[in-house]
């Protein structure tokens, strides 16, 4: 008999998820893929998430049409914070004569020596891996996984797409349609519970244009996407990115800016970032002065900024709708280096503007000097 345990957050579950365990059934001759939800996931925190039990909950709904694939709650049963050596453990002693697979993307592969007891693991199964997109090449990892570990490893063909939960709780969150990422009956459960949504901000959409309001969703995915890297809680960086044009399209007499003091020597393109601050604050009523900072300097940037004033800055300049010369550069910069990233970005904004003869604005021009200081 041949099984692989699949575990995850799967927080939510999505397409890709069936998509990769059914691939896996199929390539490797599989009997049964036993889909496993944590209860507690060691390696990620800070992330917008559900109760193990609605992931559950949402698991079975995923994957209870396909016929040999079981969704298993014995770690939610367990509690505490999961590990899979010790799922491994618990599937071998059930299966003892099974040959048993522990199914990955190539992503998770990358960082399979920092998991714990990863040894563990391979004594009771062998790494069943596939590539997924924007993933690190897959056969330089299983060419050094073979380097470092004695335990068994095979590839089966499929591709995943890049589609993440990430994403889909950035979408979830500013209450945008997640068909297509997620079966319909996960998409259904999701909406009628509210789970990841964030209503506070939905009043921002009647503020923006249709196209602002498509930018500041793709400032919201960037931004989820990037706060792990960056120490930011994710709720954080949804938050301020949701806010951070909520004023742009506001006249100065708008009654939403009534008792704004519009402060010296801003340029008038630099200004909806106060304005913007001051209706985050006073119409949707946010008081962490983090996230304030965070929008009310996503245009120019200063000196010293916080990781979220970091964040929503970049987020702004290089979600994927932007495509000015140069932009590829700074993103593969962004996934490198935040630091070096901002410094250049900060760089090229002050070119541009130079070149085109418009107002510098003085703070944009200290948080470059005080980046190239620290000599990155």
């Amino acid at each position: 008999m041949k099984i692989a345990i699949f575990g995850g957050t799967f927080n939510p579950v999505h397409n890709e998820h069936i998509n990769m365990a059914l691939a896996a059934k199929r390539e490797l001759g599989l009997d049964k893929v036993i889909v496993v939800p944590t209860n507690l996931s060691p390696h990620k925190s800070g992330n917008l998430s559900l109760r193990a039990r609605d992931r559950l909950a949402l698991c079975r709904l995923a994957f209870e049409k396909y016929d040999g694939v079981e969704v298993s709650d014995c770690e939610i049963k367990r509690g505490g914070v999961s590990y899979s050596y010790v799922t491994c453990r618990r599937f071998k002693k059930l299966y003892p004569d099974a040959e048993l697979y522990f199914l990955m993307g190539a992503d998770m592969l990358a960082s399979f020596a920092s998991w714990r007891e990863p040894e563990e693991i391979l004594k009771c199964a062998a790494l069943a891996v596939c590539s997924r997109g924007n993933s690190p090449e897959l056969m330089p990892l299983v060419k050094a996984f073979s380097s470092k570990f004695k335990g068994d490893i095979v590839t089966f063909s499929y591709v995943g797409k890049d589609i993440g939960s990430t994403r889909i709780r950035a979408l979830a969150a500013l209450g945008e349609d997640i068909s297509g990422f997620v079966p319909e009956e996960v998409k259904n459960s999701i909406r009628l519970h509210n789970y990841y949504a964030m209503p506070e901000v939905w009043g921002v959409k009647k503020l923006l244009t249709e196209e602002r309001w498509r930018h500041t969703v793709r400032v919201a995915e960037l931004a989820a996407k990037y706060a792990p890297k960056v120490r930011v809680f994710e709720y954080d960086a949804i938050l301020a990115a949701a806010l951070h044009d909520c004023a742009k399209y506001l006249s100065e007499n708008s009654p939403y800016l009534k008792g704004f003091e519009i402060p010296e020597g801003v340029p008038a393109p630099v200004l909806h970032q106060y304005t913007g601050a001051y209706v985050a604050e006073h119409t949707f009523g946010i008081t962490d002065k983090n996230v304030l900072n965070a929008i009310r300097y996503h245009t120019s940037g200063r000196e010293n900024m916080s990781p979220l004033e970091k964040l929503i800055f970049l987020s702004d300049m290089l979600e994927s709708g932007r495509d000015f010369e140069g932009v590829e550069k700074l993103r593969k910069l962004f996934d490198e280096n935040t630091d070096k990233c901002l410094m250049e970005s900060l760089a090229h904004q002050l070119e541009y503007l130079k070149k085109q003869k418009k107002p510098v604005y003085s703070l944009t021009e200290r948080a470059y000097v005080y980046l190239k200081e620290q000599k990155l």
